[in-house]
């Protein structure tokens, strides 16, 4: 995977983003390993530490867990995987309507929109 980051906020944070998009989306599905600290690094082009800290965020969260034996796994409670990719899906609505509100749209105009029908 490329991974991109901008300037704007810290890296750790958009990697924290970008592994929890990973997980959601399911490239890596419940249960299974991560890769390790070192190895996303490398991947990532970013300092150890800093994977170090976006994991630590999406322990946090609950998304992942450390085992000892196999290191970090994506957790298996997939309500919470599912409660997660609702709240990025319903945030990004929210983005996408405000943009469009932005422009001068009601949201009368965004539900009568032609391509929203052509696409459902």
């Amino acid at each position: 995977m490329a991974w991109e980051f901008s300037n704007d906020r810290p890296i750790w944070l958009q990697l924290s983003e970008q592994l929890t998009l990973q997980i959601i989306s399911g490239k890596y599905e419940s249960g299974s390993a991560l890769p390790s600290v070192r190895a996303l690094a490398s991947e990532a082009g970013v300092n150890p530490n800093t994977v170090q800290r976006a994991m630590s965020e999406l322990e946090s969260e609950g998304l992942i867990e450390t085992k000892r034996t196999t290191g970090r796994i994506v957790t298996e409670d997939m309500q919470l995987i599912r409660q997660m990719r609702d709240k990025i899906a319903l945030e990004r609505i929210n983005e996408f309507i405000n943009s469009m509100k932005a422009l001068g749209y009601t949201e009368n105009d965004i539900k009568n929109m032609s391509f929203f029908k052509e696409n459902s």
